[in-house]
Order: C-alpha cells, then structure tokens, then sequence
C-alpha cells in the first residue's frame, strides 16, 4: 500500500506532468516546431518513470518485503519482476 509521502509526491509530480501534457497539446495545436514537441513528450515520460519508480521503491519496500517475511515473497517477486519487465520495455 502506497503511504503519504509517496501518495503526496506522486499527485505533485503527476499534477506538474499534467501540466507538462498540457503544454504539449498546446504546442501540437499550434504546430511547433516537432524537435520541440518530441523533447517535452521525452521529459514527461521521464517525469511518469520517476514517479513509477517511486511507487515501486515503495512497493518493494512494503509489500514485497512483508511477502517475503511471511513465507510468500516468491509470488511477489514474480509479480514484480513482470511488473519490472514492462516497465522496462
């Protein structure tokens, strides 16, 4: 379970990332110059990767950890481990 302070700076980062969506409509519509827009779609998907990996971070952290102290971490590292695969594709 995600707690406060990750709750909180995940719904900063994904309101400035919102922001930074926004931006890029903006810039679409108005068709800016497309190195422009590709570099502001790049920052935000690098935004939305600082926040996945915050939550994962946090994750690993609660969950993963408690599976493994009950004697069911194996389940957990394998959902982690595709949840990971994706992330990485």
């Amino acid at each position: 379970m995600i707690n406060r302070e990750v709750k909180e700076d995940a719904l900063l980062r994904l309101r400035k990332i919102e922001g930074q969506i926004k931006g890029i409509l903006k810039m679409v519509d108005e068709e800016k110059y497309c190195v422009d827009i590709i570099n502001q779609i790049t920052a935000a998907q690098r935004a939305l990767d600082q926040v996945a990996l915050s939550v994962m971070k946090r994750h690993i952290e609660s969950c993963v950890a408690s599976a493994v102290k009950e004697g069911k971490g194996s389940t957990k590292i394998d959902e982690l481990m595709a949840t990971i695969n994706q992330f990485v594709k």
